[in-house]
């Protein structure tokens, strides 16, 4: 069981010049589908290609090009679905949405307003201070990317890069749950890992492959109370749109000056406009993009291109079958098996390259408590020095088990593996041969540790006399011969052999 407290944080009070507000945020987080081919064409999706070369005659809106439905692309979708909880419908339709934009070369985008593939579904949230609350998802729908348009290429002209043009996005749109910028910030985060484990995202926000709208109101305490009671928006404040937010600093740095820019409108006697809003980076502002529009504004009807999308429930049972072990119950169980604390056991599953690393470490070591110590101090510490990810480690998990098994085995001391352990990261090799051809095997021998212990002891006849009358001084003759010994001495052995020689 993971060791949290399943309740709602307290929302994000902001002390107005008048009065207190709370903030209520929902989010629309586009996550483009892991696909190599587009929703409706054969184009590849592959990041960092030429201006304009993936680019099927249907994603450039020729007259007469008819899309046709990716199936692994819908697959996915559902996957994320099963992922989230959500119900599958299986029945769900396309709509065209219209309006005009030179990176939109139909006219229209292809989208899912009416009938969504996905709908209500959770997301368990989890904070810093140990609370963690459900997340309500409205809707997951299908829909295509529109194109980029560049500005910063010459001083007279824009240009259009139209390789985004017909990628596959996931629209995955939250209930107004979120009460302040950190918890947006850690529903983001956890959405990108399940996506991560599920493979339906790759999450990566630099390239655009995930990207979030955020709607931001503020109300008064107690008002987002009685919206839960009656699921009435009236209670809340009228909401602004931040567009394509990239980054979670960003998000959270967005959400604190929307909300306050609300409040300064309210407190002054003015009304908050609904509207659509961009957030300066620079100024550390948000600034009016275009007046919100409503789903009337675009026209939807359904695609006459497309039929409806009918799925059967034992294709989807199948996908559900085929699930990984998602983040949630991959920390549970690790805190189960492996003894492992809430906080080792999220960073252990925060990724799946380091998850199965981790296990792959446990495998070879036979001591779960043991590796994680290992995995996340000594491991992680010396790639976070060198810049480098889990996938760039130059110590194997077979290595670090290895590791971990001669100091199981009592072949060497703990002191003794950190120099194993820098000399396999740095020059490769076998832990267990290194420890042979150097000679780094710990004493284990009593009688070669009695006779060092013995030694010190009558060369120190007034330390000896200290440590009988105060035992903690003991460990200054364990210092001495660990020292004496190369520290390559069992140190059970040497605390054993200090206290019966001093009689403590």
């Amino acid at each position: 069981m993971l060791d949290l407290t399943y309740d709602t944080p307290k929302p994000r009070v902001i002390a107005g010049e008048t009065d207190d507000w709370e903030v209520v945020i929902g989010m629309e987080v586009h996550a483009q589908v892991a696909s190599n081919a587009k929703l409706f064409s054969g184009a590849s999706t592959r990041f960092g290609a030429e201006p304009n070369s993936n680019v099927a005659f249907v994603d450039a809106g020729m007259p007469g090009m008819l899309p046709v439905i990716n199936e692994f692309c819908v697959a996915q979708a559902v996957r994320t679905g099963l992922g989230l909880k959500a119900a599958i419908n299986l029945r769900s339709a396309f709509d065209r949405k219209n309006y005009f934009y030179p990176d939109l070369p139909q006219g229209y985008q292809i989208s899912q307003l009416y009938h969504p593939i996905v709908g209500e579904g959770e997301v368990l949230v989890e904070m810093g201070d140990g609370t963690a609350r459900i997340v309500r998802i409205e809707r997951i729908h299908l829909e295509q990317d529109a194109g980029k348009s560049i500005h910063d290429m010459d001083p007279t002209m824009s240009f259009v890069d139209l390789n985004r043009t017909g990628v596959a996005l996931m629209e995955i749109v939250s209930r107004p749950d979120i009460r302040g910028p950190e918890e947006a910030a850690a529903y983001v985060t956890k959405l990108r890992q399940i996506m991560r484990y599920l493979g339906t995202c790759d999450g990566n926000m630099q390239n655009g492959n995930l990207r979030a709208d955020v709607n931001v109101s503020i109300c008064r305490p107690g008002a987002y109370e009685r919206y839960q009671e009656t699921q009435d928006f009236g209670h809340l404040g009228t909401r602004c749109e931040i567009k394509n937010m990239n980054s979670l600093r960003f998000i959270q740095q967005a959400i604190e000056v929307e909300a306050r820019r609300q409040i300064a409108i309210v407190e002054a006697g003015g009304k908050v406009v609904q509207e659509t809003r961009l957030y300066d980076v620079e100024r550390g502002e948000t600034r009016s993009m275009r007046s919100k529009e409503e789903a009337h504004d675009y026209r939807y009807f359904p695609d006459p291109d497309l039929l409806p999308l009918e799925l059967e429930q034992e294709w989807v049972d199948d996908i559900a079958a085929a699930l990984p072990e998602l983040p949630d119950a991959k920390k549970a169980r690790f805190m189960e098996a492996f003894g492992l604390s809430d906080y080792d056991a999220g960073v252990l599953t925060a990724d799946t390259a380091n998850a199965a690393f981790f296990e792959e470490v446990v495998a070879a070591s036979g001591n779960g408590k043991v590796s994680a110590n290992w995995v996340i101090n000594d491991l992680f510490g010396r790639l976070k020095k060198d810049d480098a990810g889990i996938e760039a480690s130059p110590v194997s998990p077979a290595q670090l088990g290895g590791i971990i098994a001669l100091i199981e085995r009592g072949d060497i001391s703990g002191k003794i593996a950190k120099d194993v352990f820098e000399i396999v990261y740095t020059e490769g090799g076998d832990p267990a041969e290194i420890v042979e051809a150097r000679g780094m095997k710990q004493v284990t021998d009593t009688g070669a540790i009695e006779a060092a212990v013995d030694e010190i002891i009558a060369a120190n006849a007034a330390q000896v006399e200290k440590a009988r009358a105060n035992p903690k001084l003991a460990g200054w003759f364990v210092g001495q011969v660990m020292k004496a010994t190369g520290g390559k001495a069992n140190p059970k052995a040497v605390n054993e052999i200090v206290s019966a020689k001093l009689g403590l």
